[in-house]
Protein backbone atom coordinates (compact mmCIF):
# COMPACT_ATOMS: atom_id res chain seq x y z
CA UNK A 1 0.00 0.00 0.00
CA UNK A 2 1.88 3.46 -0.78
CA UNK A 3 2.37 6.17 1.45
CA UNK A 4 -0.15 8.61 1.82
CA UNK A 5 0.80 12.38 0.33
CA UNK A 6 1.60 15.07 2.23
CA UNK A 7 1.84 18.92 1.42
CA UNK A 8 4.21 19.45 4.25
CA UNK A 9 5.55 17.90 7.38
CA UNK A 10 4.57 20.16 9.63
CA UNK A 11 1.89 22.88 9.21
CA UNK A 12 2.31 25.90 11.50
CA UNK A 13 -0.34 28.19 12.29
CA UNK A 14 0.98 31.33 13.75
CA UNK A 15 3.44 33.49 12.01
CA UNK A 16 4.34 35.37 15.22
CA UNK A 17 8.35 34.87 16.72
CA UNK A 18 7.47 31.32 18.13
CA UNK A 19 6.08 30.46 14.85
CA UNK A 20 8.67 31.94 12.19
CA UNK A 21 11.60 30.43 14.82
CA UNK A 22 9.70 27.14 14.59
CA UNK A 23 9.71 27.31 10.69
CA UNK A 24 13.04 28.41 10.81
CA UNK A 25 14.73 25.55 12.57
CA UNK A 26 12.66 23.10 10.97
CA UNK A 27 13.46 24.14 7.49
CA UNK A 28 17.51 24.23 7.92
CA UNK A 29 16.71 20.65 9.32
CA UNK A 30 15.05 19.58 6.37
CA UNK A 31 11.89 19.82 6.91
CA UNK A 32 9.10 20.68 4.58
CA UNK A 33 6.88 23.20 6.49
CA UNK A 34 3.66 25.01 5.53
CA UNK A 35 3.49 28.62 7.42
CA UNK A 36 0.41 30.48 7.84
CA UNK A 37 -1.44 33.61 9.98
CA UNK A 38 -4.75 35.46 9.69
CA UNK A 39 -3.07 39.03 9.38
CA UNK A 40 -1.99 40.65 6.77
CA UNK A 41 1.46 41.18 7.29
CA UNK A 42 3.98 41.26 9.97
CA UNK A 43 3.46 43.32 13.32
CA UNK A 44 3.61 47.09 12.50
CA UNK A 45 4.04 47.92 16.37
CA UNK A 46 6.64 47.25 18.66
CA UNK A 47 5.34 44.72 21.17
CA UNK A 48 7.96 42.41 22.76
CA UNK A 49 11.62 44.15 23.18
CA UNK A 50 13.60 42.48 25.19
CA UNK A 51 15.64 39.10 23.35
CA UNK A 52 17.67 37.16 25.93
CA UNK A 53 21.18 35.91 25.67
CA UNK A 54 19.25 32.05 25.59
CA UNK A 55 17.49 33.09 22.12
CA UNK A 56 20.88 35.27 21.18
CA UNK A 57 22.62 31.42 21.99
CA UNK A 58 19.67 29.82 19.44
CA UNK A 59 20.14 32.30 17.08
CA UNK A 60 23.85 31.90 16.81
CA UNK A 61 23.02 28.16 15.73
CA UNK A 62 21.17 29.47 12.48
CA UNK A 63 23.48 32.67 12.17
CA UNK A 64 21.15 34.76 13.38
CA UNK A 65 22.05 36.35 16.05
CA UNK A 66 24.85 38.98 15.30
CA UNK A 67 22.29 40.21 12.98
CA UNK A 68 20.38 40.73 16.03
CA UNK A 69 22.89 42.34 17.81
CA UNK A 70 23.60 44.93 15.38
CA UNK A 71 19.67 45.49 14.60
CA UNK A 72 18.96 45.96 18.42
CA UNK A 73 20.25 47.94 21.58
CA UNK A 74 22.38 47.10 24.76
CA UNK A 75 21.21 48.26 28.04
CA UNK A 76 23.87 49.56 30.28
CA UNK A 77 22.20 50.22 33.23
CA UNK A 78 19.23 49.59 35.69
CA UNK A 79 17.89 52.91 37.52
CA UNK A 80 15.02 52.55 40.32
CA UNK A 81 12.73 55.50 40.81
CA UNK A 82 10.41 55.66 43.68
CA UNK A 83 7.99 58.80 43.74
CA UNK A 84 10.69 60.81 41.37
CA UNK A 85 13.81 60.06 43.48
CA UNK A 86 16.21 57.93 42.00
CA UNK A 87 17.08 55.19 44.42
CA UNK A 88 18.92 52.67 42.88
CA UNK A 89 21.03 52.30 39.82
CA UNK A 90 23.01 49.18 38.82
CA UNK A 91 25.46 48.58 35.89
CA UNK A 92 24.18 46.21 33.80
CA UNK A 93 27.31 46.26 30.96
CA UNK A 94 28.70 42.43 30.59
CA UNK A 95 26.33 41.16 33.47
CA UNK A 96 26.88 37.76 32.04
CA UNK A 97 30.63 37.56 31.04
CA UNK A 98 31.79 33.92 31.55
CA UNK A 99 28.26 32.63 31.61
CA UNK A 100 27.04 33.33 27.72
CA UNK A 101 28.52 34.95 24.70
CA UNK A 102 25.98 37.45 24.87
CA UNK A 103 26.63 38.45 28.40
CA UNK A 104 24.25 41.68 28.23
CA UNK A 105 20.64 43.10 28.02
CA UNK A 106 19.48 43.49 24.46
CA UNK A 107 16.12 45.48 23.37
CA UNK A 108 14.98 44.72 20.11
CA UNK A 109 11.36 45.70 18.76
CA UNK A 110 9.18 42.60 17.88
CA UNK A 111 7.91 44.31 14.65
CA UNK A 112 11.36 44.35 13.69
CA UNK A 113 12.72 41.07 15.05
CA UNK A 114 9.16 39.70 13.03
CA UNK A 115 10.74 40.92 9.91
CA UNK A 116 13.68 40.12 10.14
CA UNK A 117 12.47 36.13 10.98
CA UNK A 118 10.60 36.29 7.70
CA UNK A 119 13.27 38.09 5.56
CA UNK A 120 15.24 34.89 6.48
CA UNK A 121 12.59 32.09 5.78
CA UNK A 122 11.84 34.40 2.27
CA UNK A 123 15.72 33.44 1.84
CA UNK A 124 15.25 29.80 2.66
CA UNK A 125 12.43 29.69 0.04
CA UNK A 126 9.39 29.84 2.93
CA UNK A 127 6.64 32.14 2.48
CA UNK A 128 4.40 32.95 5.15
CA UNK A 129 0.52 32.47 3.28
CA UNK A 130 -0.93 35.36 5.05
CA UNK A 131 -4.94 36.13 5.16
CA UNK A 132 -5.15 32.46 5.78
CA UNK A 133 -7.08 31.30 8.73
CA UNK A 134 -7.51 27.67 10.12
CA UNK A 135 -11.03 26.55 10.33
CA UNK A 136 -10.18 23.08 11.43
CA UNK A 137 -8.39 20.07 11.42
CA UNK A 138 -9.00 15.85 11.77
CA UNK A 139 -6.24 13.74 12.72
CA UNK A 140 -6.03 10.62 10.48
CA UNK A 141 -3.50 7.53 11.65
CA UNK A 142 -0.26 9.24 9.36
CA UNK A 143 -1.33 12.86 10.09
CA UNK A 144 -3.63 15.90 9.71
CA UNK A 145 -5.80 16.98 7.90
CA UNK A 146 -6.79 20.68 8.14
CA UNK A 147 -9.13 23.41 6.57
CA UNK A 148 -7.94 26.28 5.79
CA UNK A 149 -10.00 29.45 4.69
CA UNK A 150 -7.84 31.34 1.92
CA UNK A 151 -7.92 35.28 1.30
CA UNK A 152 -10.69 34.95 -1.42
CA UNK A 153 -13.00 33.48 1.07
CA UNK A 154 -12.33 29.72 -0.01
CA UNK A 155 -11.72 26.78 1.46
CA UNK A 156 -8.78 24.61 0.99
CA UNK A 157 -7.29 21.64 2.28
CA UNK A 158 -3.74 21.28 3.86
CA UNK A 159 -2.60 17.55 4.56
CA UNK A 160 0.82 17.90 7.11
CA UNK A 161 2.36 15.05 9.45
CA UNK A 162 1.97 17.40 12.60
CA UNK A 163 0.61 20.81 12.93
CA UNK A 164 1.41 23.20 15.26
CA UNK A 165 -0.38 26.00 17.31
CA UNK A 166 1.68 28.94 17.63
CA UNK A 167 -1.32 31.29 16.97
CA UNK A 168 -1.84 33.15 20.30
CA UNK A 169 -3.87 33.21 23.44
CA UNK A 170 -7.07 32.71 21.59
CA UNK A 171 -5.35 30.15 19.69
CA UNK A 172 -7.59 28.06 17.47
CA UNK A 173 -5.56 25.00 17.38
CA UNK A 174 -5.98 24.61 20.98
CA UNK A 175 -9.97 24.82 20.86
CA UNK A 176 -9.91 22.60 17.86
CA UNK A 177 -8.10 19.67 20.07
CA UNK A 178 -9.88 20.95 23.32
CA UNK A 179 -6.68 21.65 25.87
CA UNK A 180 -7.82 23.79 28.78
CA UNK A 181 -6.55 26.91 29.19
CA UNK A 182 -6.66 28.20 33.15
CA UNK A 183 -5.83 30.85 34.46
CA UNK A 184 -7.03 34.48 35.26
CA UNK A 185 -6.57 38.21 34.54
CA UNK A 186 -4.74 41.00 36.06
CA UNK A 187 -6.95 43.87 37.71
CA UNK A 188 -5.36 47.03 36.18
CA UNK A 189 -5.17 48.30 32.57
CA UNK A 190 -1.75 48.93 31.29
CA UNK A 191 -0.51 50.87 28.12
CA UNK A 192 2.43 51.07 25.40
CA UNK A 193 3.71 53.32 24.16
CA UNK A 194 6.69 54.23 21.74
CA UNK A 195 7.73 57.56 21.94
CA UNK A 196 10.10 60.02 20.69
CA UNK A 197 11.51 62.44 23.85
CA UNK A 198 13.60 63.92 25.72
CA UNK A 199 14.68 64.37 29.78
CA UNK A 200 17.23 62.58 31.85
CA UNK A 201 15.53 59.32 31.82
CA UNK A 202 15.39 59.25 27.96
CA UNK A 203 19.52 58.10 27.95
CA UNK A 204 19.74 54.66 26.40
CA UNK A 205 19.11 52.80 30.25
CA UNK A 206 16.36 51.22 31.66
CA UNK A 207 14.41 53.77 34.17
CA UNK A 208 11.56 52.21 36.34
CA UNK A 209 9.39 54.48 38.68
CA UNK A 210 7.12 53.18 41.39
CA UNK A 211 4.48 55.33 43.33
CA UNK A 212 1.88 54.95 45.81
CA UNK A 213 -0.63 54.18 42.46
CA UNK A 214 1.42 54.75 39.73
CA UNK A 215 3.54 53.16 37.55
CA UNK A 216 6.23 53.52 34.61
CA UNK A 217 9.01 51.90 32.76
CA UNK A 218 10.94 53.42 30.38
CA UNK A 219 12.94 51.03 28.07
CA UNK A 220 15.78 53.01 25.28
CA UNK A 221 14.74 52.20 21.70
CA UNK A 222 17.20 51.52 18.92
CA UNK A 223 17.40 55.24 18.18
CA UNK A 224 18.71 58.34 20.07
CA UNK A 225 15.83 59.86 21.47
CA UNK A 226 13.51 56.95 20.82
CA UNK A 227 11.97 55.26 23.91
CA UNK A 228 9.01 52.32 25.02
CA UNK A 229 6.67 53.48 28.01
CA UNK A 230 4.97 51.21 30.09
CA UNK A 231 2.68 52.38 32.61
CA UNK A 232 -0.81 52.43 34.21
CA UNK A 233 -4.14 54.30 32.59
CA UNK A 234 -5.87 56.15 35.19
CA UNK A 235 -8.01 55.05 37.74
CA UNK A 236 -11.74 55.26 36.13
CA UNK A 237 -10.44 55.72 32.18
CA UNK A 238 -10.12 52.24 32.30
CA UNK A 239 -13.54 51.22 32.64
CA UNK A 240 -14.35 54.25 29.55
CA UNK A 241 -12.96 52.12 26.58
CA UNK A 242 -11.23 53.73 23.30
CA UNK A 243 -8.31 54.95 25.44
CA UNK A 244 -5.95 57.50 24.03
CA UNK A 245 -2.50 58.90 25.16
CA UNK A 246 -4.77 61.86 27.24
CA UNK A 247 -5.60 58.89 29.63
CA UNK A 248 -2.63 57.63 30.83
CA UNK A 249 -1.72 58.66 34.25
CA UNK A 250 0.63 61.34 34.71
CA UNK A 251 2.73 60.93 38.06
CA UNK A 252 5.83 58.65 36.88
CA UNK A 253 6.14 60.93 33.65
CA UNK A 254 6.49 63.84 35.63
CA UNK A 255 8.66 62.56 38.05
CA UNK A 256 10.67 60.84 35.51
CA UNK A 257 10.70 64.29 33.36
CA UNK A 258 10.21 62.99 30.03
CA UNK A 259 9.14 65.09 27.78
CA UNK A 260 7.32 63.66 25.57
CA UNK A 261 7.39 65.40 21.84
CA UNK A 262 5.37 63.00 19.46
CA UNK A 263 3.97 59.54 19.87
CA UNK A 264 4.45 56.80 17.37
CA UNK A 265 1.99 53.93 18.69
CA UNK A 266 -0.18 54.13 21.74
CA UNK A 267 -1.99 50.74 22.90
CA UNK A 268 -3.69 49.39 26.29
CA UNK A 269 -3.77 45.82 27.23
CA UNK A 270 -4.80 43.69 30.49
CA UNK A 271 -1.74 41.37 31.66
CA UNK A 272 -3.35 37.16 31.44
CA UNK A 273 -1.61 34.62 33.66
CA UNK A 274 -2.89 31.24 32.21
CA UNK A 275 -0.62 27.91 31.00
CA UNK A 276 -2.34 25.09 29.06
CA UNK A 277 -2.98 22.01 30.36
CA UNK A 278 -1.20 20.29 27.84
CA UNK A 279 1.25 21.32 25.31
CA UNK A 280 0.35 18.29 22.99
CA UNK A 281 -2.59 15.92 21.74
CA UNK A 282 -1.89 13.42 19.04
CA UNK A 283 -0.02 15.36 16.31
CA UNK A 284 -0.98 18.63 17.53
CA UNK A 285 1.27 20.76 19.55
CA UNK A 286 0.69 24.11 21.50
CA UNK A 287 4.16 26.43 21.14
CA UNK A 288 4.11 30.19 22.73
CA UNK A 289 1.08 32.04 23.90
CA UNK A 290 -0.93 30.03 22.58
CA UNK A 291 0.70 27.74 25.64
CA UNK A 292 1.42 30.10 28.26
CA UNK A 293 0.50 34.06 28.54
CA UNK A 294 2.11 35.57 31.71
CA UNK A 295 2.79 39.26 32.80
CA UNK A 296 5.92 41.02 31.04
CA UNK A 297 7.75 41.27 34.57
CA UNK A 298 11.38 40.49 33.07
CA UNK A 299 11.13 40.08 29.38
CA UNK A 300 10.52 36.39 29.15
CA UNK A 301 7.32 35.61 27.00
CA UNK A 302 8.26 36.01 23.35
CA UNK A 303 11.69 34.33 24.52
CA UNK A 304 9.46 31.82 26.17
CA UNK A 305 7.47 30.68 23.32
CA UNK A 306 11.27 30.91 21.08
CA UNK A 307 12.75 27.91 23.41
CA UNK A 308 9.48 25.99 23.15
CA UNK A 309 9.83 26.51 19.09
CA UNK A 310 13.93 24.99 19.00
CA UNK A 311 12.93 22.20 21.61
CA UNK A 312 9.79 21.18 19.54
CA UNK A 313 11.26 21.47 16.23
CA UNK A 314 14.59 19.10 16.55
CA UNK A 315 12.27 16.26 18.24
CA UNK A 316 9.88 16.62 15.21
CA UNK A 317 12.75 16.74 12.59
CA UNK A 318 14.54 13.68 13.90
CA UNK A 319 11.07 11.83 14.42
CA UNK A 320 10.08 13.20 10.28
CA UNK A 321 13.74 11.88 9.31
CA UNK A 322 13.21 8.33 10.97
CA UNK A 323 16.05 9.12 13.43
CA UNK A 324 13.84 8.48 16.29
CA UNK A 325 10.54 6.64 17.07
CA UNK A 326 7.56 9.03 18.06
CA UNK A 327 8.17 8.45 21.84
CA UNK A 328 10.51 11.29 21.73
CA UNK A 329 7.61 14.01 21.10
CA UNK A 330 6.34 13.08 24.63
CA UNK A 331 9.23 15.01 26.38
CA UNK A 332 8.25 18.46 24.17
CA UNK A 333 5.39 18.69 26.77
CA UNK A 334 7.43 17.29 30.24
CA UNK A 335 10.54 19.58 29.79
CA UNK A 336 8.41 22.60 28.48
CA UNK A 337 5.56 22.66 30.90
CA UNK A 338 7.15 22.75 34.40
CA UNK A 339 9.38 25.58 33.15
CA UNK A 340 6.00 27.73 32.11
CA UNK A 341 4.26 26.71 35.37
CA UNK A 342 7.19 28.05 37.07
CA UNK A 343 7.41 31.79 34.87
CA UNK A 344 3.72 32.13 35.77
CA UNK A 345 3.85 31.43 39.13
CA UNK A 346 7.31 33.85 39.28
CA UNK A 347 6.07 36.44 37.51
CA UNK A 348 3.09 36.58 38.82
CA UNK A 349 4.45 37.52 42.45
CA UNK A 350 7.11 39.96 40.68
CA UNK A 351 3.54 41.43 38.86
CA UNK A 352 1.70 42.02 41.88
CA UNK A 353 4.39 43.41 43.96
CA UNK A 354 4.81 46.27 41.59
CA UNK A 355 1.40 46.67 41.08
CA UNK A 356 -0.46 46.10 43.68
CA UNK A 357 -2.02 48.54 46.26
CA UNK A 358 -1.87 46.80 49.39
CA UNK A 359 0.03 48.19 52.33
CA UNK A 360 2.60 45.91 52.11
CA UNK A 361 2.81 45.70 48.30
CA UNK A 362 3.35 49.15 48.67
CA UNK A 363 5.97 48.69 51.43
CA UNK A 364 7.72 46.31 49.29
CA UNK A 365 8.86 48.30 46.08
CA UNK A 366 8.87 51.56 47.49
CA UNK A 367 10.90 51.42 51.03
CA UNK A 368 12.22 47.44 50.89
CA UNK A 369 13.40 47.03 47.41
CA UNK A 370 14.90 50.39 46.93
CA UNK A 371 17.45 49.33 50.20
CA UNK A 372 17.58 45.73 48.98
CA UNK A 373 18.51 46.13 45.11
CA UNK A 374 21.76 47.82 45.72
CA UNK A 375 23.38 45.64 48.37
CA UNK A 376 22.20 42.45 45.96
CA UNK A 377 24.10 44.02 43.02
CA UNK A 378 27.36 44.74 44.95
CA UNK A 379 27.20 40.39 45.20
CA UNK A 380 29.40 39.42 42.50
CA UNK A 381 27.26 35.49 43.35
CA UNK A 382 23.98 37.69 43.33
CA UNK A 383 24.70 39.27 39.76
CA UNK A 384 25.40 35.98 38.20
CA UNK A 385 21.87 34.48 39.61
CA UNK A 386 19.93 37.59 38.22
CA UNK A 387 21.76 37.15 35.16
CA UNK A 388 20.66 33.65 34.57
CA UNK A 389 17.76 33.60 35.62
CA UNK A 390 16.59 36.63 33.38
CA UNK A 391 18.52 35.14 30.58
CA UNK A 392 17.01 31.86 30.14
CA UNK A 393 20.69 29.94 30.59
CA UNK A 394 19.70 28.38 33.71
CA UNK A 395 16.79 26.63 32.36
CA UNK A 396 17.87 23.09 32.98
CA UNK A 397 15.91 19.25 31.96
CA UNK A 398 17.36 16.99 34.33
CA UNK A 399 13.90 15.52 35.01
CA UNK A 400 13.40 15.05 31.82
CA UNK A 401 13.63 11.13 30.36
CA UNK A 402 16.36 12.07 27.76
CA UNK A 403 18.50 13.46 30.69
CA UNK A 404 21.45 10.94 32.30
CA UNK A 405 24.42 11.03 34.08
CA UNK A 406 26.87 13.74 35.70
CA UNK A 407 30.20 14.74 34.97
CA UNK A 408 31.67 17.54 37.47
CA UNK A 409 28.95 19.68 37.98
CA UNK A 410 27.73 19.15 34.95
CA UNK A 411 24.14 17.54 34.77
CA UNK A 412 22.26 15.62 31.86
CA UNK A 413 18.90 18.06 31.21
CA UNK A 414 22.05 21.18 32.19
CA UNK A 415 22.34 23.55 29.11
CA UNK A 416 26.02 22.92 27.87
CA UNK A 417 28.04 25.58 30.15
CA UNK A 418 29.87 27.78 27.47
CA UNK A 419 33.96 27.32 27.17
CA UNK A 420 35.44 30.96 25.76
CA UNK A 421 37.91 30.16 22.67
CA UNK A 422 41.67 30.25 24.10
CA UNK A 423 44.31 31.12 21.86
CA UNK A 424 42.57 31.21 18.52
CA UNK A 425 40.46 28.73 18.89
CA UNK A 426 36.45 28.42 18.51
CA UNK A 427 34.47 28.63 20.98
CA UNK A 428 32.09 25.16 22.31
CA UNK A 429 28.86 26.80 20.86
CA UNK A 430 30.55 27.03 17.69
CA UNK A 431 29.43 23.61 16.25
CA UNK A 432 26.23 23.46 17.86
CA UNK A 433 25.90 24.73 13.96
CA UNK A 434 25.43 21.35 12.75
CA UNK A 435 22.14 21.07 14.55
CA UNK A 436 22.75 18.18 15.37
CA UNK A 437 23.79 15.39 18.21
CA UNK A 438 27.33 15.36 19.25
CA UNK A 439 29.92 14.34 21.74
CA UNK A 440 32.36 16.77 23.37
CA UNK A 441 35.30 16.15 25.37
CA UNK A 442 37.44 18.59 27.58
CA UNK A 443 40.86 17.34 27.59
CA UNK A 444 41.80 13.82 26.10
CA UNK A 445 39.35 11.78 24.17
CA UNK A 446 39.07 8.31 26.13
CA UNK A 447 39.85 5.14 24.48
CA UNK A 448 37.37 4.31 21.78
CA UNK A 449 35.33 7.53 21.57
CA UNK A 450 37.08 8.16 17.61
CA UNK A 451 35.80 4.77 17.39
CA UNK A 452 31.93 5.09 18.84
CA UNK A 453 31.98 8.08 16.69
CA UNK A 454 32.93 6.57 13.57
CA UNK A 455 30.49 3.86 14.17
CA UNK A 456 27.06 5.69 15.05
CA UNK A 457 28.34 8.51 13.61
CA UNK A 458 28.39 11.01 15.93
CA UNK A 459 30.40 13.76 15.74
CA UNK A 460 33.50 13.88 18.47
CA UNK A 461 34.56 17.27 19.22
CA UNK A 462 37.56 17.73 21.59
CA UNK A 463 38.57 21.14 23.18
CA UNK A 464 41.40 22.03 24.86
CA UNK A 465 41.46 21.71 28.50
CA UNK A 466 41.36 24.96 29.97
CA UNK A 467 40.79 26.76 33.42
CA UNK A 468 37.38 28.41 31.66
CA UNK A 469 36.40 24.58 30.97
CA UNK A 470 37.07 23.77 35.04
CA UNK A 471 35.28 27.28 35.83
CA UNK A 472 31.97 25.81 33.95
CA UNK A 473 31.80 22.84 36.09
CA UNK A 474 33.16 20.37 33.17
CA UNK A 475 35.39 17.16 34.24
CA UNK A 476 38.19 16.35 32.63
CA UNK A 477 37.99 13.47 29.92
CA UNK A 478 35.11 13.13 30.30
CA UNK A 479 32.41 12.94 27.91
CA UNK A 480 29.16 14.89 27.26
CA UNK A 481 26.68 13.92 24.59
CA UNK A 482 25.15 17.07 23.36
CA UNK A 483 21.68 17.40 21.63
CA UNK A 484 20.88 19.38 18.80
CA UNK A 485 19.08 22.22 21.14
CA UNK A 486 22.70 22.78 23.25
CA UNK A 487 21.32 20.25 25.99
CA UNK A 488 23.12 18.20 27.98
CA UNK A 489 21.54 14.68 27.28
CA UNK A 490 24.07 12.33 28.76
CA UNK A 491 26.92 13.28 30.97
CA UNK A 492 29.34 10.54 31.52
CA UNK A 493 33.35 9.52 31.87
CA UNK A 494 32.40 6.00 30.36
CA UNK A 495 32.22 5.70 26.72
CA UNK A 496 30.57 2.39 27.05
CA UNK A 497 27.71 4.19 28.36
CA UNK A 498 27.15 6.38 24.99
CA UNK A 499 25.75 3.03 22.81
CA UNK A 500 23.49 2.37 25.55
CA UNK A 501 21.84 5.75 26.12
CA UNK A 502 21.01 6.01 22.37
CA UNK A 503 20.03 2.68 22.00
CA UNK A 504 17.47 3.73 24.56
CA UNK A 505 16.11 6.23 23.37
CA UNK A 506 16.08 4.82 20.31
CA UNK A 507 18.14 7.30 18.16
CA UNK A 508 19.58 6.32 15.09
CA UNK A 509 22.13 8.81 14.03
CA UNK A 510 23.35 7.16 10.91
CA UNK A 511 20.06 7.19 9.02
Amino acid sequence: MPEPTFDCDVLIVGAGPTGLVLALFLVRQGVRVSIVDKTEGPGTTSRALAVQARTLEFYAQIGLADTVVAMGRRVLAFNLWVAGRRRARAVLGEIGAGISPFSYALVFPQDEHEQLLVDRLRELGIEVHRQTALMGFDETPDGVRATLETPDGRQAVCRARFIAGCDGAHSRVREVVGIGFPGGTYEHTFYVADIEGSGPSIDGELHVDFDRADFLAVFPLKADGHARLVGTVRSGAARDGDLRWDDVSRTAIDHLRVRVARVNWFSTYRVHHRVANAFRRGRAFLAGDAAHIHSPVGGQGMNTGIGDAVNLSWKLAAVLQRRADETILDTYETERIGFARRLVATTDQGFVGVTSSTAFARFFRMDLVPVVLPALFWLRSMRRFFFRTVSQTAIEYRQSALSAGQAGRVHGGDRLPWVPSEGGEHDNFTPLAALGWQMHVYGDAPDGAEGLSSERRLPLHVFRWSSAAASAGLKRNALYLIRPDGYVGLATERVNEIAPYLDAHHLRLDV
